[in-house]
């Protein structure tokens, strides 16, 4: 077994075991939001591995770095307490959790015997910048746009409730 495969499949299980750990830990959004990071920073790991270094780089910053710390900014300004989410709520989001879970297994176990067919060719510049920033700013202009006019009211949006608690 190569170095690069066993480093992918370290990456793929503290992906699947963190991201179970932001959706099992409830109680406590901060250590939820921090097993948030890891599943970014692991998955940002499987990006480089697969030499697309650019998507994983991107991956880190944006989701590791910004939309993260937005979160634990908000978590910690609105000051959310643990009644908020009490047994009668967390019993029903880890059944939800289980379903879904079950379902998406059940698809991935349906499309597994076609899924090992021969490498497709990658095109010459995947998962650079140039080809990246030529379609982001071309093709999904629009796209690009309405995301940061919707992370600019969730983040105006948050001040304005956690304010209101305040006074």
């Amino acid at each position: 077994m190569s170095v690069p495969l066993l480093l992918f499949y370290a990456f793929a299980v503290l992906a699947i075991v963190s991201a179970l750990g932001m959706v099992l830990n409830v109680r406590n959004t901060v250590a939820g939001a921090m097993s948030l990071v890891l599943t970014m920073v692991a998955l940002g790991g499987v990006y480089v591995l697969l030499e697309a270094y650019l998507v994983g780089v991107l991956q880190i910053l944006v989701y590791a770095g910004a939309i993260v710390v937005l979160f634990l900014f908000v978590v910690m300004l609105l000051n959310l307490r643990g009644e908020a989410f009490g047994p009668e709520r967390q019993g029903l989001a880890k059944v939800l959790g289980v379903v879904v879970v079950g379902v998406l297994l059940g698809e991935f176990l349906w499309l597994l015997p076609g899924a090992f067919g021969p490498a497709a060719a990658v095109p010459e510049g995947f998962g650079g910048y140039r080809a990246l920033g030529l379609s982001l700013f071309t093709n999904w202009l629009l796209a690009f746009e309405v995301t940061a006019l919707l992370l600019l009211a969730a983040m105006v949006g948050a001040v304005v409730l956690a304010k209101r608690k305040i006074d």
